[in-house]
């Protein structure tokens, strides 16, 4: 297709900066709907299990933090379904009968469970019995994390295009029989993807909730008298709970990336390349930082296509750690991987021999023009390898997601040494990092989240490794299933129409990002309705008074 362009505004470049500024506004608040009604769950039962008030107590204060999220969560997630059909109608023609699929069966199933139980938990208190309620908010984490996991199903499939085969006659994807949808809900790449957002969604919440819980406990403790009792014996468990679960999660992060990472050195090398800053030929060595994208190539002298990389080594980050990224990419300190530009050559033969394969099959078809087979189309605005995405923000996101879980972990290893044996910390610092420690998980998702996108251009559908051979010869018609993401952009939408979506879009979830940001304010603020907090008893039948 061409990509319309007036001037200095180009369709495609505008359609992937909406589709991203919504995403991203929208993924900041998924991990904490996904990891708060676990959390909430988990104190109801235990609130039921022990008896213990301050369980009740935090599973209706981190309620409402929780409630109020789930909603915007809502509200922002709902104009990505058109986009789909809007902005990316060519892409939704060539997928839609493999990617409709996960996306109706999240808003049938899922959602509507997630949001039927969450009423019932909302108005239930004091009408259903406590086990009944337990139950119920059982049943809203179901719903939540069912539906987590048909999107990252649909995304996953994205990544690696399985059950799938390409119809030359249709131009199109289709599943590739009665049971080929078993394969995509068993993808690997799914399920590794599923296992690191579930364990980063767990260390989201967890953070949130022993950081607000550390920052009363100081306030309280520091007020003496009840506020000292109310430190002790509320808000020290609930803050020792959640950076207990803290560092689990932490670490349970930190293997499923590893696996992750692992899976993408070879279903998505030029990704993993990117992410460490190696350019061209093979290294093991990881980098800390770098500062500029990579250079031209060089060819090595007399270097053969098959005799190993062709080029000669390139790496633009600095303060490399000998044999590091062969551990992380294979275990092994002596292993290496290949650079971007290696990489975009090998996705290039793949797709040539695409091409190939199906001009064999079907002789008849232009596979120049039909979008699933273009072994070219427009990939301007992307690095100078032709297959490959630009460095840096997949280097700095890979990277800036790292730092700011040791800064996480950071937190809950001063605070549970700070709270041990009994101890209440009065310690100003320690508030002060809780408050600087809130905003850290939601940072790290979203750079998580944008190397995995990012990391995956210049297509939007990338190329499944194992539709072809040791020699990149293709076997299967799932050879065909791909798509650049320039071919999947509507041809019928101009860049004004995008521009003035783009602004709107952008206003309109800044003005629900700000009201969101206010209301968790003002709701941590109010505490957890204890004589510290609010000068009075709570009622165990208190109701969410917000939620009517």
């Amino acid at each position: 297709m061409t990509v319309v362009s007036m001037g200095l505004l180009d369709s495609l470049d505008l359609a992937r900066w909406q589709f991203g500024v919504t995403t991203v506004y929208h993924f900041i608040l998924v991990p904490f709907t996904i990891g708060m009604s676990l959390l909430v769950a988990l104190m109801e039962t235990l609130w039921y299990r022990t008896g213990k008030e301050y369980w009740l107590k935090a599973t209706r204060f981190f309620g409402k933090l929780f409630l109020v999220n789930f909603a915007l969560g809502v509200a922002t997630g709902i104009v990505q379904e058109f986009q789909f059909g809007m902005g990316w109608s060519e892409y939704s023609r060539f997928v839609g009968d493999i990617f409709g699929a996960p996306l109706a069966f999240e808003a049938l199933l899922s959602f509507f469970m997630e949001s039927t139980f969450l009423g019932v938990w909302i108005f239930g208190w004091g009408k259903i019995s406590k086990k009944a309620h337990v139950v119920v908010a059982w049943l809203v984490m179901a719903g939540v994390n069912t539906s987590m996991l048909w999107i990252i199903g649909a995304n996953s499939w994205m990544q690696r295009p399985v059950g799938a085969v390409f119809n030359p006659e249709t131009g199109r994807a289709e599943l590739n029989g009665a049971l080929a949808f078993f394969s995509v809900v068993t993808n690997s790449t799914m399920w590794l993807a599923v296992l690191h957002v579930v364990t980063s969604s767990i260390l989201l919440a967890a953070t949130v909730v022993a950081g607000i819980s550390i920052w009363w406990m100081v306030r309280a403790a520091s007020q003496g008298g009840i506020g000292e009792t109310e430190a002790r014996e509320v808000w020290r468990p609930i803050a020792r709970w959640g950076m207990t679960i803290m560092l689990a999660a932490g670490l349970l992060t930190v293997a499923s990336g590893h696996l992750q990472g692992q899976h993408l050195v070879y279903y998505q090398p030029a990704k993993m390349a990117a992410a460490e800053g190696l350019c061209a030929g093979e290294s093991g060595n990881l980098a800390l930082f770098a500062f500029s994208e990579c250079p031209d190539p060089v060819l090595k002298e007399g270097a053969g296509e098959n005799n190993g990389s062709k080029y000669e080594v390139t790496e633009i980050g600095i303060g490399r750690i000998p044999g590091l990224l062969g551990f992380v990419a294979h275990n092994s300190f002596s292993r290496t991987i290949a650079g971007v530009a290696d990489s975009s050559d090998r996705t290039q033969a793949m797709l040539e021999n695409a091409q190939k394969y199906f001009k064999d099959k079907a002789p008849n078809i232009d596979t120049t023009n039909t979008s699933g087979l273009r072994g070219k189309g427009d990939v301007a605005g992307y690095s100078w390898a032709k297959y490959a995405p630009s460095v840096l923000p997949v280097f700095w996101s890979f990277r800036l997601m790292m730092g700011v879980g040791i800064f996480m972990a950071a937190l809950a290893m001063l605070g549970l040494y700070q709270t041990r044996g009994g101890r209440v910390s009065t310690s100003r610092g320690l508030k002060n990092l809780a408050l600087i420690t809130l905003p850290m998980p939601f940072l790290g998702v979203t750079f998580g989240w944008i190397m995995t996108e990012i990391g995956r251009q210049p297509f939007i559908v990338y190329p499944n490794q194992d539709s072809f051979d040791k020699n990149l010869t293709a076997t299967d018609p799932g050879a065909g299933v791909y798509m650049l993401t320039g071919d999947g952009l509507s041809g019928v939408v101009n860049p004004i129409e995008f521009l003035i979506s783009l602004v709107l879009f952008t206003l309109l979830y800044l003005g629900l990002g700000i009201i969101w940001f206010k209301l968790l304010v003002r709701y941590s603020k109010e505490g957890i309705n204890t004589p510290a907090s609010d000068g009075g008893p709570v009622a165990p039948s208190q109701e969410l008074s917000f939620a009517y």
